[in-house]
């Protein structure tokens, strides 16, 4: 099967997207909805980029990245596709389903990052899913350990190739370039045009900081169409001082894959972790308190690891006066839907309170 991208006006305004080997795994814009009684209770004027909803197997930001990520692969005439990720990782859950739309074989990695060995944790969510898509599963015991699991996934490549396969690795550590940023480059042009059809003109972005991928990507976007909005990254895995270093590292990259269309400034490098503790996929009383809070007010699912803790530092920071009231601030919902599934102990005590 071959897969062409859309025709889109984000190719006009940075031409240099369109020049990187992708694939069409969305085939919508996602909505932007205005979240009316929420943004009221906190007294701002919120609206969420309704990633969530991207239409493969239920969704979420890593779908973009992954029309990055596969461009390349398609090209060399791959037919197998390698990740790593944590045991209830959307990413590798996304990357096992888009190989099998591409007609590959999917294998996963699942690294030990979380101190959970509940059932629900260990088999439910992501990982159920991963096994319904017939996901070629191993285990990494290294979970913090970006350079070890990446080699780990060379050495899976190689038993492949010597049985006659022909696999694509898809890197995540910090070493190897961020080709899936470019994904959300395009995602904050298609954001941009959407609100300005709108009439919207936020006064803030509040986007996930975990990999840097989804965070550097959008800035660099919104900046090389001159879209100069504050980005805040809520930091879901590192503390802000580890993770600023490493926005500020992955935006220089992709923005020398735009052809330094984005013109970056050290100050556009936001990132906040009031929400961080006690740690990734280790969801707090305030991120618990934020997905109920969503799913009460706007029927709007988010999961305890990424969109939950993203929209319990848009919390505090509006509780902290650091987003005053009255602004408008865009809220990207980056999905995670099958991660409640593993956290079901926690959501009902949250639920319960």
């Amino acid at each position: 099967m071959t897969h062409v991208s859309r025709q889109r006006r984000e190719f006009e305004l940075v031409p240099q997207l369109a020049k990187h080997p992708h694939i069409d795994l969305c085939g919508i814009d996602t909505p932007i909805e205005q979240l009316h009684r929420l943004g009221e209770k906190l007294g701002i004027n919120l609206y969420a980029k309704r990633d969530d909803i991207l239409p493969l197997a239920m969704g979420g930001n890593k779908v973009r990245q992954l029309e990055y990520y596969l461009g390349p692969a398609q090209q060399a005439g791959a037919d197998t596709v390698i990740i790593t990720g944590a045991v209830q990782s959307n990413f590798v859950r996304l990357c096992a389903a888009a190989a099998r739309k591409m007609g590959w074989h999917p294998v996963v990695q699942l690294e030990d990052r979380v101190a959970n060995n509940s059932r629900e944790y260990k088999h439910s969510g992501n990982v159920l899913i991963d096994h319904l898509l017939g996901a070629e599963i191993h285990t990494f015991p290294e979970g913090e350990n970006e350079a070890a699991a990446d080699a780990n996934l060379d050495r899976i490549a190689e038993d492949l190739r010597a049985k006659g396969r022909h696999p694509h690795v898809i890197h995540l550590g910090i070493d190897h370039p961020p080709v899936g940023g470019l994904g959300y480059s395009l995602a904050a042009v298609e954001a941009h045009l959407q609100l300005q059809a709108m009439g919207v003109k936020p006064d803030y972005v509040i986007v996930p900081s975990g990999s840097g991928l989804t965070h550097s990507g959008f800035l660099v976007g919104a900046r090389a169409v001159g879209w100069n909005v504050p980005i805040y990254g809520i930091c879901v895995r590192r503390d802000a001082g580890q993770q600023k270093a490493r926005i500020e590292r992955r935006t220089k990259e992709l923005d020398a894959m735009l052809d330094n269309a984005a013109n970056i400034a050290p100050n556009d490098i936001l990132v906040d972790d009031a929400t961080l503790a006690p740690g990734y996929g280790a969801p707090s009383d305030e991120v618990m308190d934020a997905l109920v809070l969503a799913a009460r007010s706007e029927a709007l699912l988010l999961d305890p690891v990424y969109s939950g803790r993203t929209f319990a530092g848009l919390i505090s920071l509006v509780n902290r006066g650091v987003i005053e009231e009255g602004k408008s601030v865009l809220f990207m919902h980056t999905g995670g839907t099958p991660g409640i599934f593993a956290y079901e102990n926690e959501i009902m005590t949250a639920s319960a309170r």
